[in-house]
């Protein structure tokens, strides 16, 4: 079971996308935290986890999200939020191009609208409503998106999947420009970028076949580990996109 020691007794936590696999398992690891305070769990169908706070969030209704991070951050400052949302095939089927030929509009703006945009907006509130803390009481917060590593692209040396990394890789940058306003802010604080690896998820499920042996992850092992990352991450490496083992992934 995970556990946050580097954070304030009582934390605060909101879980954006806590019906899917790895929100809904880094939700249930939280409330199970004898060290957390509150636990919030934001998705569109306000999943109901026991124990969290379940908030309605719903990229398509901004104000939504406005209220769900106004709604956790009521009763006191916010010492953690993850943004555990994600998209690889969209509704209508498409998926991952495998040629440039394959490039289609509609399929990389809704990988845009979900990878990328979402996390943005949220950023937009909720990175105000992080922990402050002061030299003489620092509180440690952390504002941390699921990223991947095909969003590297000095790491990129197969091609294709034209969307989904260019739609990760574009979150990687919002996440360091929001780093560097918060580190003028809030010196505390972290915003980072974290892959999960290669998670047994309805996202992965069409491409779990070349996943070499002992690489596919329970959501419950995944939630540990980017816990445990986020439990060790400090203040000066904000910014950064860490894996989940800890290793940060070149830009």
């Amino acid at each position: 079971m995970a556990s946050l020691s580097t954070f304030p007794e009582g934390y605060r936590a909101l879980i954006v996308g806590a019906s899917g696999g790895v929100g809904r398992a880094l939700t249930e690891q939280l409330v199970d935290d004898p060290r957390s305070g509150a636990v919030y769990a934001a998705s569109r169908s306000a999943v109901s986890i026991t124990g969290a706070h379940a908030l309605k969030l719903d990229f398509d209704a901004p104000d939504s999200i406005k209220d769900a991070v106004a709604a956790a951050s009521e009763t006191g400052p916010l010492h953690l939020v993850v943004v555990a949302t994600g998209v690889l095939v969209d509704e209508a089927g498409r998926g991952p191009e495998k040629t440039w030929r394959h490039i289609d509009a509609a399929y990389m703006s809704e990988l845009f609208r979900i990878n990328t945009i979402g996390p943005a907006l949220i950023a937009g509130h909720a990175l105000d409503a992080l922990a402050r803390g002061n030299k003489e009481t620092p509180e440690k917060a952390v504002f941390a998106a699921l990223s991947a590593r095909v969003g590297s692209i000095s790491d990129n040396r197969l091609g294709g999947w034209h969307s989904y990394r260019a739609s990760k890789a574009a979150l990687n940058q919002i996440l360091k420009t929001c780093a560097i306003e918060l580190a003028r802010k809030r010196p505390h604080a972290a915003c980072i970028g974290l892959h999960p690896g290669t998670v047994d998820t309805g996202l992965s499920e069409p491409f779990q076949g070349n996943v070499p042996e002992g690489k596919l992850f329970t959501p419950a092992y995944s939630a540990e580990r980017l816990l445990d990352v986020i439990d060790q991450v400090r203040p000066e490496q904000s910014g950064c996109v860490f894996d989940w083992a800890g290793e940060i992934i070149d830009p």
